[in-house]
């Protein structure tokens, strides 16, 4: 989950997923959310006809349980109509990385890329994008506001024309989903939702990407976390 040792070492991203064990934590309220946008951009593609498969990239994955949970979810509800689905993960985590393989070998899933990669490292993205569907889902909570800004202006690089991006944030104060609304919009991203239930402070951005696409420049730093 984390990005490089120079920024955030002192979390233990494995332990961090513990309270998704429990169905009432504000933690599992934000994956049924993120997992319905995954379902619904899934479900987008699925209408387009396009011939060839979805490509999935997700930045600071963990242990994938957001977009390998949906697709082990349909593969399970609709056997033998899978979805044609090609997934990065990038995750430094070796742990989680484990956790990723074992669910995918114990689920069928095939198509899944697991990548020990600082996702703060534009380079780290070179063989991954351009991605149909990019989650940067417990990402914009651990970095500096300036760092948010900088990885929002670097998005264009990773989307597809039209691709759906899915992102997270807190509304803890200082809220600034506001102000990452105003900068996707700004970056040629057209909002398609965000929920932000009143009882928890997590919210649930989903957005469209409608602008220009712009080449990925590599050996830039993105960002650090910031715990």
């Amino acid at each position: 989950m984390r990005s490089d040792p120079g920024g955030g070492a002192g979390t233990d991203w494995e332990a961090w997923h513990d309270d998704y064990a429990d169905p009432a934590s504000a933690l599992s309220a934000r994956l049924a959310v993120v997992r319905s946008e995954i379902g619904a951009a899934l479900d987008r593609w699925a209408t387009t006809g396009r011939d060839r498969p979805m490509t999935v990239l997700s930045a600071c994955a963990g242990d994938g349980r957001d977009i390998l949970g949906v697709l082990a979810e349909r593969k399970e509800r609709l056997p033998g109509a899978v979805d044609p689905v090609e997934v990065a993960l990038l995750e430094t985590d070796r742990r989680n990385l484990a956790r990723a393989e074992r669910f995918c070998a114990e689920a069928g899933l095939t198509g899944v890329r697991l990548l020990d990669r600082d996702a703060g490292r534009s380079s780290s993205y070179l063989d991954a994008a351009p991605a149909d569907l990019v989650l940067m889902c417990g990402v914009f909570g651990n970095l500096t506001d300036t760092d948010v800004r900088r990885l929002v202006g670097f998005l264009p690089a990773l989307c597809r024309p039209g691709a759906t991006l899915i992102w997270t944030r807190s509304r803890r104060a200082p809220d600034l989903t506001p102000a990452i609304r105003g900068w996707l919009a700004d970056t040629g991203f057209t909002e398609l939702s965000f929920t932000a239930p009143a009882e928890v402070l997590g919210s649930v951005g989903a957005n469209r990407f409608d602008g220009e696409p712009v080449p990925l420049v590599p050996d830039q730093q993105l960002f650090r976390f910031t715990r």
